[in-house]
């Protein structure tokens, strides 16, 4: 029997026609799962437990690798669009012809050498990638994703800054990995602009910990529908904001879409409520 080895805190492995036969199937037994989609076959002599993402499908298909913000997607980080196919391929692929047309090819040599049999790149390199692939708000957000997750160390940063190009090295000093969520990130990287102190993950006495506390006032919550479209954890999340209210606390809480695809609106709102300072509570 196939393993099943596409599990998100690992990369997924690619079967050869011998071990597969070595495993107990017999030539006409592969090709009959193979035509009831017991197993994957996206190219010759290459097989894939049938549960596997397609996106890896895809990237196997071609010759190549998962990689760059298609790989991170699959493995639950960060990223803005993952709507094209990113795939890291040899120099000397010959199947270009089968891409996708909106795949992206990535060529340059891995930093960590993947075994033979992977079908996606090291969540190492897939970072470095992604943070070329996109823009520096969410190139950060995506490295505090891997690290929040446990995907990426804090001492692999140094090492991984080095292999960015000069103008991406800046971007070391606003990593911080205690972010649970992009939006987070991406709230924290707004705030820059107001000269304001910003502490993360705070924790308050009956009322448990809060994403982003502001100038010692203002707690921010990044709401995102996954977390917060039910009743009842709406009325969960306004007993907190009048738990919080009730110690002199202000609550804003701007939503995903918000954060992501309207953040001008998001900006208006911290400096409307910034403009002026305000009294800190006694904590």
């Amino acid at each position: 029997m196939l393993r099943h080895i596409d599990n998100p805190a690992q990369r997924v492995r690619v079967f050869g026609r011998g071990e597969m036969l070595a495993s107990g199937y017999s030539p006409t037994g592969l090709t009959t799962a193979v035509r009831r989609g017991a197993v994957l076959r996206p190219r010759g002599g290459a097989y894939l437990h049938p549960d596997t993402a397609q996106d890896v499908v895809d990237a196997v298909r071609v010759g190549g690798r998962l990689a760059c913000v298609s790989e991170l997607a699959r493995l639950g980080v960060y990223v803005r669009d993952h709507s094209a196919l990113h795939v890291h391929l040899h120099r000397s692929a010959s199947r270009l012809r089968d891409l996708p047309r909106d795949a992206r090819r990535h060529w340059r040599p891995l930093h960590r050498c993947p075994h033979p049999a992977d079908a996606t790149v090291d969540v190492f390199d897939a970072v470095i990638q992604a943070i070329g692939c996109q823009d520096p708000d969410d190139a950060v957000a995506t490295i505090d994703s891997a690290l929040h997750l446990g995907l990426l160390r804090e001492d692999e940063l140094d090492e991984l800054f080095r292999h960015l190009d000069a103008g991406k090295r800046q971007l070391r000093n606003l990593v911080d990995g205690r972010s649970e969520a992009g939006t987070e990130t991406l709230v924290r990287l707004m705030l820059r602009a107001f000269k304001v102190t910003v502490e993360l993950q705070v924790v308050f006495v009956g009322v448990g910990r809060v994403d982003l506390v502001v100038d010692g006032w203002l707690v921010i919550e990044c709401d995102s529908r996954a977390h917060h479209s039910d009743w009842e954890s709406q009325r969960r999340d306004r007993r907190r904001d009048q738990a919080l209210a009730a110690l002199g606390y202000c609550v804003y809480r701007p939503i995903a879409e918000d954060i992501l695809y309207r953040p001008e609106r998001v900006v208006a709102a911290l400096r409307g409520l910034l403009r002026r300072p305000r009294r800190r509570p006694n904590r």
